[in-house]
Formats: C-alpha cells, sequence, structure tokens
C-alpha cells in the first residue's frame, strides 16, 4: 500500500528553480540519423536562459509517435529553462507483432547524444521522460548509457506487457460489470501464444533493468487512470532500484487524472510544473521531501503473471480448431447441395434423410452458429462499453443470461438430433444410410459439437463453481 506523505504534489528542496513561464521559447525541427533510419525531432529550446541548461528526451507510448506530440509539454518545460527533444518514433522495426525496448532505446539514445552535444545543454544534466509504454524504454536507456542524469515515468506500467494488458482488460471490464466467468475468461485470451507467432515483447521484463538503474527517477500517475497498476508499479521499482543502492524516488498521482494526466481534456494542474521543477532541481529535488505526495491511489487487485493456456487453446491452435469447425459446419450444405444436383443431373427422384433427421440436422448447426454469433457480437458490444467508460446493465447481464439460455438450447438441439438418428437407424432395421446423407449427418454434428466446445472455453456455458 502507497500513503502520500503531503496532500500538495509540489517538489519539496530549498533549491531555486525557474518557475515555468520564465522564458520565451522556441521551436525547430531537426534531423536524426538513425542506424538504418532517420526520424524527424522537435527541437524546443528556452530563449535567453544563462548558463548550462538541462534537458529531456521525450520517449512515446503506444498511441502516439510523431515528433509534434507532446508540445504542452515541451514548451512548458522550455519556459522553465529546459531543452526538450522529442523525436519521432522509429516505425519500420515498430509493428503491432513485433518491437525490441532494448533496440528501441538504443535509438533514443542516437536523439539523447544529439541534445546532449546542442549548444546551451549540459551535457552532465540530460535525461529521459518515458510515457506509457515508453516507461519500458526509458530505463533500459538510462542502464545502457550511464550517463544519463535522470528518468522521469509517467503512467508506467513496470510490470511485464502481458501482465499490464490482463490487469488493464479486467479493470476495464469489472468498471462494466461483466460476469465473473467472461473475467476468468481474460487469462485465458491473453495468456495464449496469438496465431502466426510473434508478440515476443509481451514477456518482457523490466525488473532486471531497473535492478541496474542508478539514476533519479520520477513517478507520476494520474488516480483515475485504470489501465495501470499505480500503486503495484511504484513499489516494484522501488524495491528493484534498491539493490542497486537507489532510494531517489519521488511519486506523484494527480486526483482525477487519466492515463495521459488529464481532467477533462487538459493536463492534470501542476502536472508541468511537477516536472519541470524535479528536473531543474536536480540532484536536491530527487532527495527532497515529501517523497510521494499527491491524491490516495487505489488499485484493488494485483497485476499478476498470466497462465499460458494447453496447446488446444494455444497459437495457431486458436485459428486451426474454429476452422476445422466451419469447414466441418459448412460441408454438410455443401454435400447435400452437391447430391441434389447429381440426383437432378440423373434425372432421378432425389433420396432425403428420414424426416426428423434434416430438421434437426440443419437446427443442430444453425444453433451452434448462432452460439458463436451471438457470443463474439456480445464480447464486441463489451468491449465497446469497457473502452467508451459506459455501462449498461441490462445488455451485459441479460445479454451473458441469454447466451446461457442460447448454449443450453443448441445442446439439447444437438442432443435431440442424436437421438432421433439413433430411432432412425433402428426403424430403417440397423441399416446404414446412404454415404451422402451419413457425411452431411457426421460433419454437421461434429462441426457443432466443437464450435460448442470452443464457446464452453470461453465461459458460454454456466458452470456451477
Amino acid at each position: 500500500m502507497i500513503v502520500p506523505e503531503a496532500d500538495e504534489v509540489e517538489i519539496g528542496s530549498d533549491v531555486v528553480t525557474d518557475p515555468v513561464g520564465t522564458y520565451e521559447v522556441s521551436s525547430e525541427v531537426v534531423e536524426i540519423t538513425l542506424d538504418g533510419a532517420e526520424v524527424l525531432a522537435t527541437l524546443t529550446s528556452p530563449v535567453g536562459a544563462p548558463e548550462l541548461r538541462p534537458g529531456v528526451v521525450f520517449m512515446h507510448g503506444a498511441g502516439t509517435g510523431s515528433h509534434t506530440n507532446f508540445t504542452e509539454q515541451a514548451v512548458a518545460m522550455a519556459s522553465a529553462g529546459v531543452y526538450v527533444l522529442v523525436p519521432a518514433k522509429r516505425l519500420d522495426t515498430y509493428t503491432t507483432a513485433s518491437r525490441n525496448y532494448p533496440a528501441m532505446a538504443q535509438d533514443y539514445l542516437v536523439s539523447w547524444r544529439f541534445l546532449r552535444d546542442r549548444d546551451g545543454v549540459d551535457p552532465s544534466r540530460v535525461g529521459v521522460y518515458g510515457e506509457s509504454e515508453g516507461a519500458w524504454i526509458a530505463p533500459v536507456a538510462a542502464v545502457i548509457e550511464p550517463r544519463v542524469a535522470f528518468v522521469a515515468l509517467v503512467s508506467a506500467p513496470v510490470v511485464p506487457p502481458r501482465e499490464q494488458i490482463a490487469f488493464a482488460a479486467d479493470q476495464y471490464l469489472r468498471n462494466v460489470g461483466v460476469p465473473d466467468a467472461l473475467l476468468r475468461a481474460i487469462p485465458r485470451g491473453i495468456g495464449a501464444q496469438p496465431p502466426g507467432g510473434g508478440f515476443e515483447y509481451a514477456d518482457f521484463d523490466a525488473v532486471p533493468w531497473l535492478r541496474q538503474l542508478h539514476q533519479p527517477v520520477l513517478m507520476v500517475y494520474g488516480t483515475a487512470d485504470v489501465s495501470m497498476p499505480i500503486v503495484q508499479g511504484p513499489l516494484v521499482l522501488q524495491d528493484a532500484i534498491a539493490e542497486v543502492g537507489n532510494d531517489a524516488l519521488t511519486v506523484r498521482y494527480f486526483e482525477g487524472a487519466n492515463h495521459g494526466l488529464r481532467v477533462d481534456g487538459e493536463l492534470a494542474d501542476g502536472f508541468l510544473d511537477v516536472l519541470a521543477r524535479w528536473v531543474l532541481g536536480l540532484p536536491e529535488t530527487a532527495e527532497a521531501a515529501p517523497h510521494v505526495a499527491g491524491a490516495q491511489p487505489e488499485q484493488q487487485f494485483r497485476a499478476a503473471p498470466v497462465d499460458h493456456p494447453r496447446w488446444y487453446a494455444n497459437g495457431d491452435m486458436l485459428v486451426w480448431t474454429l476452422f476445422a469447425s466451419v469447414v466441418l459446419l459448412a460441408a454438410g450444405p455443401l454435400v447435400w447441395f452437391g447430391g441434389r444436383v447429381v440426383t437432378l443431373l440423373r434425372r432421378r427422384e432425389p433420396r432425403r434423410l428420414p424426416p426428423p433427421l434434416a430438421r434437426y440436422t440443419a437446427a443442430t448447426g444453425m444453433s451452434a452458429v448462432a452460439v458463436l454469433v451471438v457470443f463474439v457480437a456480445y464480447v464486441a458490444y463489451v468491449a465497446d462499453l469497457a473502452l467508451n467508460y459506459r455501462t449498461d446493465d441490462l445488455v451485459v447481464n441479460g445479454g451473458w443470461v441469454a447466451l446461457h439460455a442460447l448454449g443450453i438450447l443448441a445442446v439439447a438441439v444437438g442432443v435431440r438430433s442424436v437421438d432421433a438418428a439413433v430411432n432412425a437407424w433402428r426403424t430403417l432395421g440397423g441399416r446404414k444410410l446412404a454415404l451422402g446423407h451419413a457425411t452431411v449427418w457426421w460433419t454437421t454434428h461434429v462441426g457443432a459439437m466443437s464450435l460448442l466446445l470452443i464457446c464452453a472455453y470461453w465461459g458460454v456455458f454456466p458452470t456451477l463453481f
């Protein structure tokens, strides 16, 4: 548990620093040459600031990537006397399935060296700022390059990406009020290896890097950020850096601020002042009390490791099991249609399944498909509610009950269909069905059973425990 030492977020220490708004600001776009690529960067500078000044390189989260991002932060910090460089995110090596955080840190360090060597910048006072995903990268850069002066982490996950995603999904869905069965399905989905491979970065662990971090650290969170472990994160980082004797950790919590440190669309009041003063006042501000201040953070559940599911629900099997089920279900109608075409071409009277089998077979296939379609629609609607911070108890709870009922009905239809087939076989005196009829019946029922088993794995059917 974390208990702020003070309600006010101001950074302590008797050191005198220039406040935000002291200097005029100028901006220019520069080009940074990386290993195999070039990116643009925006350099924001204080005009007329005396002596050598500190500098900071901004590292993007997953939702930003342009050199034009972080303009408010850059202008505010520059107006207090800090040089700010915002490089664009390198995108030729950054995809949904593939991200290499140590390699990204190396790229950002090229920008760090560029800023360090600029006129007016104190080369011993240039640090890094990482926001969200960038907070995984910033400590890595500081370990690779020990001359990085400080590390500022905003909305930092700290825990591995897979754990953070599972935590965020769980929190969003709890806010919507989804049933527990759907919450239990989250680890099954997030713990699975996606089809086609990739996503190795989902298990990136920052702790081994944090255990080598000797620089002072500022962590900032909004108390309304439900996607991040806002209590657990600082505690994990504090324990990790303590292993190298580093106790220079400052934490600030802003009341009602979201993941982007915004309240009603505006940056949280005082955030820019905290950031600028902490950077300008180093090293004194790194040790200044209060170390933890602001609003009281709350985190009800821990971000925890996610188990990998069994082979039949992992990796490519996620696709192949569903694909096989759909193929089997589609094979029945195709065989039936092909048989009808052949009989018509041969001018023969078409042979039909015994009367109850045809309708029960069709009902079995259609009911299984209906369960899957309704389940997907339900999950999509719930996800939309969660991402837009809305609730709809009627659909969330009523829809889940209706989905259970539909699943039970589909099973009942399948059982009745099998019973009808057994009765028909007895009526025929044990004679076998025609090959085409048998193919239609078996492919439809096996496909339906497979589809319902997939739905059961994701919690569609009610459980006793």
